[in-house]
């Protein structure tokens, strides 16, 4: 995904681009190319069959100029500013170059691009496989690339693969009378430190799509799916100066700006200059921004004016906004949907069909529009006699609310399917199984957001509505579908609430005797002090309503609490803010369980490896726990049942909880699908989202793990159902982004980094941990030289983890406060400087590759300027790096128990479950 790679605009740039190209370079070289920046960019998705019949599956246009990654571009589908001339070169060339690399059989990308002063056509990069553009490919058109790929591979000709959607022969040309629109999503406000300007190096963790009539429709709809708090084109509020620089630099609202530069008279010329993005795109923003000047009340009584509007794709959230703003009309969109709806102007359903209608659909593939003239509407057309649900899905992959997610979705079509239910699947991420054509029995590609479901809704009448396997998305709107009269079907609204709100949930830990940390809420920043004060320093400030720890952290006095409300409280949305007391070094355990309301399964119990502080997502973590005593466990089980059973759920429930000095501490409780339910599915055999999902639909906890317990895990003790686990011991590690964003800080903190995760297994923790760590791609050396620097509340445990090195072979280099106490204990250490002590330092032993491995732990409460070096220089060159203490050591036992390398010969799942 264009790692190392980049644009140097002087020879100093370039000789440091080079340099890290160089180390990136599995093969050690790299690619010098002239400068296209400015070019436009187009891709075409090929497949060639043993006949040599090859056809075009989908164009795509960037609408970003060259410069910017292909993952971090918006992208167009079919492209759009190509002339015909054009199209057909690219397409020969194409098909000239899939015969000369030799792919005979398959699909590729080809990427193209075309200078806009001269026409000049150039082949960029060409890639022999299904790449993340394959992927985008086939849900803008509903043709399985990779499934027929896989068909030609094993000797197949596209005439004799049939389109699943059409009924018609693979070898037809799928034709498209509508527009996508693929966005990318940035989580940069988890890395403020990181250089956020877009370059040929991809930094987007997700992806959203939309489809609609037309290019304006497909891009509003594209945005409302974004899940970044806006609900179109927002106005942005800021200088002329900043939005002209924001327009020039490849960011991830550029597009944004361009609307608020025409808004503040920007022609299209002068936004041409500014940032070279087509002029035929630039073009169709203006007419939206015109557009929005016409938007008044007027339109809440005029059907042909609403329609209008519609049409072009405007939501009706940014409706109400804009009526607000031209006619100073407060108004909401509840009432512009209704107002609509008396109007007769509703959205029409249309089939992604991969033939433009030509041949009639056999599977249902759906999104909405709002045509110029009123269309008959398309309903669901399987079996009306069946019961019928819909999910909800994540919407697009972002920290704190990745790929888990989707699994949990998929796994619950599929034990619907096997209910004889009719699964409705919903979602608007390309990259996901949720959104292929076959996991569900109808699938509509839409926004996540309550205008749009509630479209569906009405479309479909559905018997229920799954919200809980999708993450905080769908979560959130629980509520509302509530009020508006639909069924969720598990765990009600009304549970979810009470989890969810920090005041009830806190009453309701003391009525169940169960114990917290010690907290206060705080509303407004003034009360936040007073509180944190009466607790003790430090505490640990946690808004409420967010995703993946999003404005938590922990804080070490009063000036650092007082910057910090303002965030705690914008990201709490006039929710409350929980302030805890810290329980430092605390083991932090999370448990799954799925309760019918009146029994509950234990799905696991896990011990995270980094101590308490470090969010869940972020910290490894190991199952069954590592040092617990089984009387601990029986404890927790008993008040994870406790809390099930009080709270009423049906379904799914996540439980974190600290263990400290001896008691549990209740940290969290979450009423729904957890990020770590494939983690433990895999981990014990019991696949919990399709258990829950049978439960959720009225069946008994016991009859549903019965009819999945392959394995035979199932065992009853102490009232309640656990799984008995089968000797081995499986540990889930984190993987990060850091290597793609440049000045980003490697220290973990209670907000979420991570956008993935990896698991070993074996038949102990310490090949585990290191399975975990090579497949995250962590490299475990066994030997070198390794640098150790503790922060001052871990020396006291130095010269266990300096022992455990030197055992195994390790030289040792130490700053000057970690080798003394290294010394003291008999370890042999060298001393290294520090950079701010002189030179040669600890950064000139890292350029010099003198150093394997590094320990360098931090208490997060300062970023002191030498550690931060030293972070960025590991990053930099791939150095194994761990950041606590804890890692450290799960590191030793990892050494210890590699032995002769005999752990790494390969086992099944099935053989550790069996």
């Amino acid at each position: 995904a264009g790692g190392g790679s980049g644009v140097a605009y002087n020879m100093e740039e370039f000789k440091k681009l080079a340099e890290e190209g160089l180390s990136a370079s599995p093969v050690n070289e790299i690619e010098i190319m002239e400068s296209l920046l400015g070019w436009k960019e187009y891709e075409m998705e090929v497949i060639r069959d043993k006949a040599d019949n090859c056809i075009i599956i989908c164009t795509i246009e960037n609408f970003d100029p060259m410069g910017v990654h292909t993952g971090d571009s918006i992208t167009v589908a079919p492209a759009l500013t190509l002339t015909d001339k054009e199209y057909q070169r690219m397409r020969n060339a194409s098909f000239d170059i899939l015969r000369e690399i030799g792919v005979d059989t398959g699909g590729s990308n080809v990427q193209f691009s075309i200078d806009p002063k001269t026409g000049r056509m150039i082949v960029i990069e060409m890639n022999p496989r299904v790449s993340r553009s394959s992927a985008l490919a086939s849900k803008a058109t509903g043709y399985p690339i990779a499934k027929v790929a896989t068909l030609l591979a094993v000797g197949f000709t596209l005439d004799e693969i049939t389109n699943d959607i059409t009924g018609t022969p693979a070898s037809f040309e799928p034709v498209i009378d509508y527009v996508v629109t693929k966005i990318p999503r940035f989580t940069f406000e988890k890395f403020p430190e990181a250089v956020s300007t877009l370059s040929t190096s991809m930094k987007s963790v997700g992806e959203v799509m939309a489809i609609g009539r037309t290019f304006k429709e497909s891009m509003q709809k594209a945005l409302c799916s974004l899940e970044t708090g806006i609900c179109g084109f927002d106005e942005i509020d800021a200088n002329e100066e900043f939005i002209k620089h924001e327009i020039r630099r490849p960011n991830a609202e550029r597009m944004l700006y361009v609307a608020e530069g025409f808004r503040r008279g920007m022609t299209i010329e002068e936004m041409f200059d500014t940032c070279q993005i087509d002029h035929w795109f630039l073009y169709q923003l203006s007419e939206l921004v015109e557009k929005e000047k016409t938007i008044t009340d007027k339109i809440l009584f005029d059907a042909e004016m609403m329609r209008d509007v519609k049409v072009d794709g405007f939501s009706d959230k940014r409706i109400s906004q804009l009526i607000e703003k031209n006619s100073n009309h407060k108004i909401n969109e509840m009432q512009v949907y209704d107002a609509r709806k008396k109007l007769g102007v509703s959205v029409e359903f249309n089939e992604v069909d991969t033939c433009s209608a030509e041949f009639k659909a056999l599977t249902p593939y759906l999104y909405s529009s709002t045509n110029i003239t009123k269309l008959p509407n398309i309903k669901n057309r399987v079996n009306k006699d069946k019961k019928k649900v819909l999910i909800l899905g994540g919407g697009p992959n972002r920290i704190g609310q990745g790929i888990e997610f989707d699994y949990c979705c998929v796994h619950a079509a599929f034990a619907l399917k096997e209910m004889d239910i009719e699964c409705i699947m919903y979602n608007c991420n390309p990259e996901t199984v949720s959104t292929d054509y076959d996991t569900s029995d109808v699938l509509y590609f839409e926004p996540i957001d309550l205008e749009h479901v509630r479209e569906v809704i009405e479309n479909e009448e559905p018997d229920g509505i799954i919200v809980h396997f999708g993450g905080q998305t769908p979560l959130k709107l629980a509520d509302a579908l509530t009020k508006i009269g639909a069924k969720i079907v598990g765990t009600t609204s009304e549970v979810i609430d009470l989890a969810e709100d920090r005041e009830l949930f806190s009453n309701f830990v003391i009525k169940h005797g169960l114990k917290q940390p010690e907290n206060g809420l705080a509303r407004k920043k003034e009360e936040a002090a007073p509180i944190a004060n009466g607790l003790g320093y430090p505490v640990l400030v946690r808004p409420s309503f967010v995703l993946g720890g999003r404005g938590m952290k922990i804080v070490y006095s009063e000036d650092e609490l007082n910057q910090y409300m303002d965030l705690a409280i914008s990201v709490s949305n006039e929710a409350p803010v929980l302030i805890d007391k810290f329980l430092d070094q605390a083991i932090e355990l999370d448990v799954d369980c799925i309760s019918d309301g009146k029994e509950v399964y234990i799905g696991s119990v896990m011990q995270h490896i980094e101590e308490a502080g470090i969010h869940s997502g972020d910290s490894a973590c190991s199952l069954p726990p590592v040092n617990l005593t089984q009387e601990m466990i029986e404890k927790v089980e008993q008040q994870t049942k406790t809390i099930a059973l009080g709270l009423g759920v049906v379904g799914l429930m996540n439980v974190q909880y600290a263990i400290y000095q001896d008691e549990i501490y209740l940290i969290e409780v979450n009423p729904r699908a957890s990020r770590t339910v494939p983690f433990v599915s895999k981990a014990t055999g019991m696949p919990l989202a399709k258990v829950a999902t049978r439960v959720m639909m009225g069946e008994k906890l016991v009859d549903a793990l019965t009819y999945y317990d392959k394995y035979d895990i199932v065992e009853v003790a102490n009232g309640l159902r656990r799984p008995k686990l089968k000797g081995h011991v499986s540990v889930k590690e984190a993987v990060f982004p850091f290597h793609k964003l440049y000045g980003a800080d490697l220290v973990l903190s209670p907000e979420m980094k991570s956008t993935g995760e990896v698991m070993g297994i074996s038949k102990n923790f310490g090949v585990s941990f290191a399975k975990a760590q090579l497949s995250a791609g962590n490299k475990i050396p066994t030997g070198g030289t390794c640098f150790l620097s503790f922060v001052d509340t871990d020396k006291i445990h130095a010269a266990e983890i300096g022992r455990g090195l030197l055992k195994h072979g390790f030289k040792l280099v130490a700053t000057k406060g970690t080798q003394s106490i290294l010394s003291d204990a008999g370890i042999a250490c060298e001393i290294v400087l520090k950079i701010s002590e002189g030179r040669p330092n600890i950064e000139d032993s890292m350029k010099n590759d003198e150093i394997a491995m590094a320990i360098n732990t931090s208490d997060n409460n300062t970023s002191k300027k030498d550690a931060v070096v030293i972070r960025q220089e590991v990053l930099r060159r791939s150095i194994p790096y761990f950041t606590t203490l804890s890692a450290a050591r799960a590191l030793i036992l990892a050494l210890d128990e590699m032995g002769d390398g005999s752990w790494t010969k390969s086992t099944a799942l099935q053989d550790f479950l069996v």
